[in-house]
């Protein structure tokens, strides 16, 4: 028997839920998170060398957004020094590979200020690692290197073969809470053939500004509608968490509007 490599892919993944103890997270069990909004519906997000195009058009870099960076040196960092760029201990220790080799988060200003230190030798960008989503080889995306993907609208119908099924069965049979099969290579929804789809509710697609320590749409997907609390305006306390007492709140960054 000859299977296609969707149906290998689908045969697979059921074959890992029957041997594995795996917990789904249910669709009510939700968290806050505060992400930027960067694709709504009916956008077509791409994003090529980690560089985000929205519609085609090049998205505005923030100056806070941060990248992970290799770093090569002849000598230990000063951790105070970087400490004062913003860097956090955590990211600091975490980030210590060995070998004189650190991985850091950094803005662009810091990158900057990194490469004139007198024992940096080489800052690079972190090359891409790690599939996201739809996790399917269907489409090889990574972190960096996604797209073109588009945003689902409310209303609009869509073509649906076994193909393009890995980017819209967790709208299709969570979200929108449909019995969504395949068998034989034929979908199913609800009982019935599909290769049509119409979608209930507009989506959105999040990320985060820290480009590679984020866990945004990436690796869930789009984001329903109903999964949106609201827009964050105001940051009314920031804490330092390498510092203790009154020196963990960071002065320069309370009550200050988000942009």
């Amino acid at each position: 028997m000859s299977v296609t490599p969707e149906e290998a892919w689908s045969i697979a993944r059921k074959q890992i839920w029957r041997e594995n103890e795996i917990i789904a997270r249910p669709v009510d069990k939700r968290e806050n998170y505060i992400k930027r909004c960067v694709g709504i519906p009916g956008d077509v997000l791409e994003m090529k060398d980690a560089v985000l195009y929205v519609n085609g058009k090049k998205l505005e870099d923030k100056d806070k957004m941060q990248y992970n960076y290799d770093i090569i040196v002849n000598a230990p960092f000063n951790k105070v020094k970087l400490q004062e760029m913003g860097i956090s201990m955590e990211d600091i220790n975490g980030g210590y590979m060995g070998n004189n080799h650190y991985v850091l988060p950094l803005t662009v200003e810091m990158v900057e200020k990194i490469k004139k230190m007198p024992n940096v030798l080489s800052v690079n960008h972190q090359e891409d690692d790690g599939q996201i989503f739809p996790y399917s080889p269907n489409y090889p995306w990574t972190r960096d290197n996604f797209g073109p993907l588009p945003i689902p609208k409310k209303g609009e119908t869509i073509d649906l073969t076994l193909e393009n099924l890995p980017l819209y069965d967790r709208i299709i049979g969570a979200y929108e809470e449909n019995k969504l099969e395949v068998k034989d290579s034929v979908i199913y929804i609800n009982g019935a053939p599909a290769d049509k789809y119409t979608f209930k509710m507009d989506y959105y697609w999040m990320m985060g500004d820290n480009r590679h320590n984020s866990a945004d749409s990436r690796y869930w997907g789009f984001v329903p509608e109903d999964h949106i609390v609201g827009k964050a305006y105001f940051i009314w306390l920031s804490l330092d968490k390498d510092k203790s007492f009154l020196g963990k709140i960071r002065w320069n960054r309370i009550f200050r509007f988000i942009h």
